[in-house]
């Protein structure tokens, strides 16, 4: 047992120790205990919120999710801007990007638009706390809480170790879907007036699965490229996108396709 305890010490200072010190000593990013306690505490409350509001009445929050959403949306707006100027301006390959460890101006700003999007899916999460004050609860679903819950992770393990090259790409994307999807929740969420434009949802499921697609084929290839930047990183950010793009295929299928065949018969 001891030596059990011993390891774990070890890999846990290890952990510590060999981050990247331009953001080690960021808000959230030096330990993973702050983030740990963080889902822990999203967990029980996704476990204890629906209880807890079972005997009281719906809040309606229009106003809060308004401008929540509509914060949402521009700051989803600014890091897709970000990922894709700071690549540009410093001609980053979309095939093959290593890390850019330096100091560098456009480094540290790519560094730190990757903080800034581990620190949106931490904001996220407030997604199921209005689910559970909306008293919503068949909103929240198994892939809507792994998908919170397991983003949160790999963006501070992202912006601890490799906060930039290749995950730009994977922020670029993932940024652009935001801003449509929080677009979506925004005009949803004004009420049944809003019904007659918001036609387009299927097409925001169709667009967030070739995310995936096209972030599977990315970390694919750099797994059989010759590329500078970590294959465990690569292959993480592979089984975990594919595991998103099954259930969010399984998602398309049970709302658009299982559905309308019931209708036809």
């Amino acid at each position: 047992m001891a030596s059990a305890l011993e390891m774990l010490w070890d890999k846990y200072t290890w952990a510590l120790e060999n981050g990247d010190p331009r953001t080690d000593s960021w808000f959230l990013v030096h330990s993973p205990l702050p983030i740990t306690l963080l889902l822990v505490t999203y967990l029980l409350l996704v476990v204890t919120g629906p209880r807890f509001m079972s005997q009281r009445e719906p809040l309606r929050l229009v106003g809060p999710l308004a401008i929540y959403n509509l914060g949402l949306v521009l700051l989803s707006g600014y890091l897709f801007y970000e990922f894709m100027t700071i690549s540009l301006l410093a001609n980053y390959s979309y095939f093959c990007q290593p890390v850019d460890y330096s100091r560098s101006e456009l480094a540290l700003r790519m560094a730190k638009v990757c903080w800034w999007c581990f620190f949106s899916k931490a904001v996220e999460l407030l997604d199921t706390v209005f689910f559970i004050l909306r008293k919503k609860p068949d909103q929240i679903t198994f892939l809507h809480v792994y998908h919170h819950a397991t983003m949160l992770l790999n963006w501070w393990a992202g912006v601890k170790y490799v906060p930039g090259g290749q995950a730009f790409f994977i922020g670029m994307l993932n940024s652009l879907v935001h801003v449509f999807m929080y677009l979506y929740y925004g005009l949803a969420c004004l009420g049944p007036c809003m019904q007659p434009y918001l036609w387009w949802k299927r097409y925001l499921t169709i667009l967030q699965l070739c995310q995936f697609v096209a972030i599977t084929t990315h970390s694919a290839y750099n797994l059989f490229a010759t590329c500078p930047f970590p294959d465990g990183f690569n292959i993480a950010t592979l089984l975990y996108t594919l595991s998103l793009f099954a259930l969010f295929l399984n998602f398309y299928h049970q709302t658009y396709l299982r559905g309308k065949r019931e209708k036809l018969t």
